[in-house]
């Protein structure tokens, strides 16, 4: 009777791992009749097809996996997918990894560094090799993980078999790692034993980009004397092999300078990048970040200009830089440009001039913002299929395990039929084995999410942060105007430094979640002061800090208050008859807690919303529902940190108070 049993349970067991190898079948048929073979040779079925035939396919897979890996990502990650179902549940383990390598190298070549970590050490728990070695550390440096390269390579370093491009390559990323550590002296003994190796075997490729990484390790320690001399030995070397490469080590070098206030020499070096660039072809289409272009030297050369104070010299090399960044749709060049340039004739006293271009300048930004907003969608969405894929593959790896596991099981039959006990037992640890893995793999699962549902927030938090009531914007610009058109110089240039003083603050925190207090009220009062010389005969108002609150010990969102306080001029006072008053209070309530509290006499909510128009309605709509979402999506990162409750000041309805709770770290 034990003995029936058994052979039962070996039959259940065998058969999923028949049906599992038909599943892949036609997988491997798609693959085949994609690189030149006849479909229906797979796996299971041909011995050619399974031995030398399925390693030239496997390669091929790789291979096309590469040369999509630059222009079409999702391609490039459906081939190394192929690429892991045609292994079936055979023990290709030297396969699989250069799969998983593969993998980690298209995540690394779109800067997805904690992928390409996970895939290049799954590789290398499958079958290590010397350079997925290389891959991971080179990953562990690019995701800021110094010390776990170190721990890497370290042991490594003694290893022999290495070529001597490879030994360069790790001495290289350990001085990659010394360097992410501060530790200059260190990475440099590293960069100059890797130099030596170069040198020595004729790399002479390498030698530029070595004595370049040398002299930026000197430069983070201002050790300017010996950062300048292989700042120019990383020059010369590149002029004389490369003229690409000649051209970015040279704005490395006007960067060195311009970083030391010797303007000359980064004028003539970058001059010299013109000419430089008019021999090389350019872009059409908009550049990418870390590209060299004609309207971005240009802009650093009128930069260099102005720092000494050479606003004629400076002008004719921004309007170059903003004509080119237009025409090759590069748009944030073209912002800064314009702005520069508005900013020059400001202090010229060409105001009708500043205020033309301040005025494309605003109109920049907001096409920026909707670039922006696009740039979002398209990570996001690019995330998602990403997400997608990565499960997918994972996928494949688990039910290549399981297809294993149950395989093994079925030839165990043959042999283990006098074992009864023994068998029953090694099927039940090969299933709590079996648990424990699902286990695991639900447990990453969730982590991988977590991490998305992270970075979904930051993307979402930086779009709602970098949004400004354009509204005032314009509004503010009219009072500029009214303030010309009365010939009163000196209020419309007291008022539109203000109001570019604002404007500077409010871009310069645009990338920050929290700023101290301190600065937040700054901005409240330089915004109320704007809002106040624009209605003086409506409204006064008051900042009052109680004595025993620390502003520099608490944080805040960056203009979170200005909206409240924009209601509250423009929706209360600015509909009441006499003069209103609007008072901001901070006060503590608590040993970590302090609350700020806004009130005004207006109008109050239900008359100010019944005198105002639909279009109002909708503006007031969006704007408070972007600090609510800003305010949750801070509390789900940081804890609850923030509350807003908002109430009629008095019980007739006028009148409104805005409270929000602030809690420190």
């Amino acid at each position: 009777m034990g003995r029936i049993l058994f052979f039962a349970i070996c039959l259940m067991l065998a058969a999923p791992a028949a049906a599992q190898q038909d599943s892949l079948r036609p997988a491997q048929n798609e693959a085949l009749e994609e690189a030149g073979q006849p479909a229906g040779r797979s796996a299971a079925g041909n011995r050619d097809a399974s031995g030398e035939n399925l390693g030239a396919l496997h390669r091929s897979l790789l291979d096309s996996a590469e040369a999509y890996m630059a222009g079409d990502i999702h391609k490039s990650l459906d081939f190394v997918t192929r690429s892991i179902e045609i292994l079936g549940n055979r023990s290709n383990r030297r396969e699989l990894a250069r799969s998983l390598t593969k993998l980690g190298e298209i995540y690394q070549f779109h800067r997805q560094y904690d992928l390409a970590v996970n895939s290049y050490r799954e590789a290398m728990e499958t079958a290590p090799s010397m350079r997925t070695t290389l891959l991971l550390g080179s990953a562990y440096v690019l995701n800021g993980d110094y010390q776990a390269a170190l721990d890497l390579l370290d042991p490594e370093r003694d290893r022999p078999g290495w070529t001597p491009d490879q030994l360069a390559d790790l001495h290289e990323i350990m001085g990659d790692a010394h360097r992410g550590l501060d530790r200059v002296n260190t990475a440099v003994s590293f960069y100059e034993y890797a130099l030596t190796i170069a040198d020595k075997n004729q790399m002479a490729a390498r030698v530029p980009d070595l004595n370049s990484k040398i002299a930026e390790a000197y430069d983070q320690a201002n050790r300017t004397q010996e950062a300048e001399a292989f700042y120019g030995n990383s020059l010369r070397q590149a002029r004389e092999q490369n003229p690409a490469r000649a051209l970015k080590e040279s704005e490395k070098v006007a960067d060195f300078y311009s970083k030391r206030s010797r303007y000359p020499e980064e004028i003539a070096l970058r001059k010299q990048s013109l000419e430089q660039l008019s021999n090389l072809p350019q872009e059409r289409e908009t550049p990418a970040a870390d590209s060299i272009t004609r309207q971005g030297v240009n802009f650093k050369i009128g930069q260099a200009y102005l720092a000494q104070d050479k606003q004629e010299e400076a002008i004719p090399f921004l309007a170059r830089s903003m004509a080119e960044a237009s025409s090759r749709g590069d748009l944030a060049v073209e912002k800064d440009a314009t702005r520069k340039l508005s900013e020059v004739y400001r202090n010229r006293g060409d105001y009708k001039r500043a205020l033309e271009l301040y005025q494309q300048y605003v109109a920049l930004v907001d096409t920026l913002y909707t670039r922006k907003e696009q740039e979002l969608e398209q990570a996001a969405r690019f995330s998602r299929e990403m997400a997608s894929s990565q499960s997918r593959i994972r996928t494949l790896e688990q039910e290549r395990e399981l297809s294993q596991s149950k395989y093994d099981l079925a030839l165990a039959e043959q042999r283990l039929t006098g074992e009864i006990n023994k068998r029953q037992k090694y099927i039940i640890y090969s299933l709590i084995f079996g648990l424990l893995l699902t286990g695991l793999a639900a447990f990453l699962y969730y982590r991988s999410n977590r991490q998305k549902e992270l970075a979904n927030h930051l993307l979402a938090l930086k779009g709602l942060r970098s949004q400004m009531n354009p509204h005032f914007i314009f509004n503010a610009l009219n009072s500029v105007n009214n303030f010309i058109a009365r010939n009163d110089e000196r209020s419309a240039n007291r008022y539109l430094s203000d109001f570019s003083l604002l404007m500077r603050t409010v871009l310069e925190h645009s990338e920050k979640d929290f700023i101290p207090l301190s600065e937040e009220l700054e901005l409240l009062e330089l915004y109320l002061k704007l809002e106040h010389d624009r209605f003086p005969d409506k409204f006064d108002y008051q900042i009052e800090v109680a004595p025993e609150v620390d502003v520099e010990a608490y944080h805040i969102p960056p203009m979170l208050l200005q909206p409240y306080l924009e209601n509250a001029v423009w929706h209360g006072l600015r509909y009441k008859e006499e003069k209103g008053f609007l008072k901001v209070e901070v006060r503590p309530i608590g040993p970590r807690t302090i609350s700020i509290s806004i009130s005004d006499n207006g109008v109050g909510r239900k008359r100010s919303a019944a005198l105002k128009t639909k279009n109002q309605q909708r503006q007031k709509s969006r704007g408070m529902g972007n600090i609510r979402r800003r305010i949750e999506i801070l509390n789900q990162m940081y804890g609850d940190r923030i509350a807003v409750s908002v109430y009629d000041l008095n019980p007739d309805g006028s009148g409104t108070r805005v409270v929000l709770n602030l809690r420190s770290k």
